[in-house]
């Protein structure tokens, strides 16, 4: 049977009974202060026990009124006291007033420390049965930080065993890279050649020629089946031109939309004609030649016509792809009858990931990936990354992601010229993100990415000194990088590394704007995303338990049979 606790008649029931044996002040405060604690606990009465109001302004109403009869039951309690030492020692009140403020001030002191410890002890009471009662229900921020601390327990392979691992069995991938390189570029140069020919001048995107990025062409390629990605620029027909519109440029920003932009499409004269009609209102007798209402309409349906989204004037990314797959689709059957393989999609959700297959089955992929040049610079708006980089895919079709894929490769060209002979900081990232990969085979994928690894590589190539990544060094910087990327996983920020970095060598070209800009975080979304954060850092303390035996075992066992030579190819 469910009881409902009187705290009010408690507490007058306690008055009165303290009014009858006439306790002195200091006494009776203490009390009191201790019966209001507990009768008020919510451990000692269960939310199951207490008749809960529903309506919220009526509780408050309740407890005002119980305030109020507390605060004059409070001074009728007072008032009595006096009263009653007034009449039973009127004799005597001269000295025990000198005597009272001589004592009182010690004793006020007294009992307002007893009053606190007796606070404070029911509070440490309080949090000792909390957490016997809820441990199974701790924060997982806690757990997280104690196992953000496993890099201690894990110990390295030595440089030697590293430097054999590498040799056996990165060094392998890396010297198929080039013959790749070749052959796909060159079928890649016909593919975009063709393409431009089945495109129609007058209303189609102009193709410009592809740029290759990624790691096929930054030489740290670690896994295979070995993929070049080609990043394609086109521009719109004439008179049209693109008005780019980025993130940073704005005042006021979501978070969701940093690292994003959209793509406007306007007539090349529209922003500079001179017309009378782009500076007043005319009136309706007046008629403009050159911007008539039927040029408005006429001008409105071709915009869709020109792969923007519906009743605006934005590029749709979506109506991009469809476009340059079926371009791509028109060119190949152009020039199939020149090859002897077959072209195939590789995935439906990207606009250009091919695959090659030969008579013999082996494969080859490739991505070509439209963009859009961000004013005359080597920043691109891009329609669709891969599956394994870092977006989480935009929040609208109109929202283009930037990439910096093309400094990101001459940063590391750049930095490669002041650095030791061999150096030490492509195997790194090569070795790192071969373990990451073995890891994800094993357990599953994470919302870690190899973009990710090779940003902690490039913010270590910029506060170490060079000397420091000597092939010496490999495993000291093995372990720096591992150091790096778990304190950004237990912090939960990891900085893009162009956006807001001001300390880049100014021959590198990275437009003003992006280095003022607010820096931006790459593991934003871990901070609401709990269950995708989870299980990044699950993957990564179980790739940390795992690093040295499964570099041991593949040191010592050459994957599939193979033998190389021993010495060091120059990256």
């Amino acid at each position: 049977m469910k009881v409902k606790f009187n705290h009010e008649g408690v507490i007058q029931e306690v008055c009165r009974t303290l009014k009858v044996f006439a306790m002195p002040a200091g006494i009776f405060r203490v009390c009191l202060v201790v019966i209001t604690a507990i009768v008020n606990h919510p451990l000692l009465f269960p939310k199951e026990n207490v008749t809960v109001l529903e309506n919220t302004q009526e509780v408050i109403q309740k407890m005002k009124e119980r305030e109020e009869n507390l605060r004059l039951e409070q001074l009728k309690l007072e008032q009595e006291i006096a009263m009653q030492e007034t009449l039973t020692k009127p004799s005597v009140k001269a000295a025990e007033t000198e005597e009272q403020y001589n004592h009182n001030p010690l004793s006020w002191n007294f009992w307002t420390a007893l009053s606190m410890v007796v606070f404070l002890l029911i509070e440490f009471w309080r949090q000792d049965y909390k957490e016997g009662t809820w441990q199974n229900y701790a924060n997982e921020e806690d757990e997280i930080s104690v196992l953000g601390k496993a890099l201690k327990g894990v110990v390295l392979p030595d440089n030697a065993t590293l430097a054999n691992f590498y040799e056996k069995c990165l060094q392998i991938v890396t010297g198929d890279i080039a013959r790749n390189r070749e052959l796909v570029e060159g079928f890649a140069d016909d593919l975009l050649e063709a393409l431009r020919s089945v495109c129609n001048r007058d209303a189609d995107m102009e193709v410009e020629e592809s740029i290759g990025v990624g790691s096929m062409y930054e030489n740290w390629r670690a896994h295979k089946p070995l993929a070049c990605d080609f990043i394609v620029p086109f521009t719109p027909p004439e008179p049209y031109c693109f008005q780019l519109e980025s993130w940073c440029l704005e005042e006021t920003v979501s978070p969701d939309k940093q690292g994003y932009g959209m793509i406007k499409i306007l007539r090349a004269d529209e922003n500079s004609t001179g017309c009378i009609c782009d500076k007043t209102k005319l009136g309706e007798d007046l008629l403009c030649l050159l911007h008539s209402k039927m040029n408005q309409a006429r001008q409105n349906q071709h915009m869709e016509d020109l792969l923007c989204y519906k009743d605006t004037r934005y590029l749709d990314s979506d109506q991009v792809m469809t476009w340059f797959q079926l371009a791509l689709t028109k060119a190949w059957n152009k020039i199939s009858h020149k090859y002897e393989f077959n072209l195939t999609f590789n995935l439906l959700d990207a606009p250009g990931a091919l695959k090659i297959k030969f008579r013999s089955g082996k494969t080859i992929t490739f991505n070509l990936t439209p963009v859009v040049q961000y004013a005359d610079s080597d920043v691109y708006f891009i329609s669709h990354f891969p599956c394994s980089s870092l977006a989480e895919g935009p929040s609208s079709s109109i929202h283009w992601l930037l990439t910096f894929a093309v400094y990101e490769k001459r940063y590391i060209q750049f930095i490669s010229k002041t650095l030791p002979a061999n150096s030490c900081h492509l195997s790194c990232l090569q070795i790192l993100s071969f373990l990451h990969g073995k890891q994800c085979s094993l357990t599953g994928a994470s919302s870690l990415t190899n973009y990710h690894l090779k940003t902690v590589m490039l913010h270590l190539l910029q506060t170490l000194p060079c000397a420091d990544w000597a092939s010496t060094q490999l495993r000291a910087r093995l372990q720096d990088m591992l150091r790096f990327l778990e304190k950004s996983l237990q912090e939960k920020r990891l900085y893009h590394f162009f956006v807001g970095n001001r300390h880049l060598p100014e021959e590198l070209g990275i437009p003003i704007e992006f280095q003022k800009a607010e820096p931006l975080n790459l593991f934003r979304r871990f901070v609401l995303q709990r269950d995708a954060y989870r299980k990044t850092m699950d993957t990564f303390h179980e790739m940390l338990k795992n690093t040295a035996a499964l570099i041991n075992e593949y040191a010592m066992h050459v994957p599939n049979g193979r033998v190389t030579s021993l010495h060091k190819e120059p990256l």
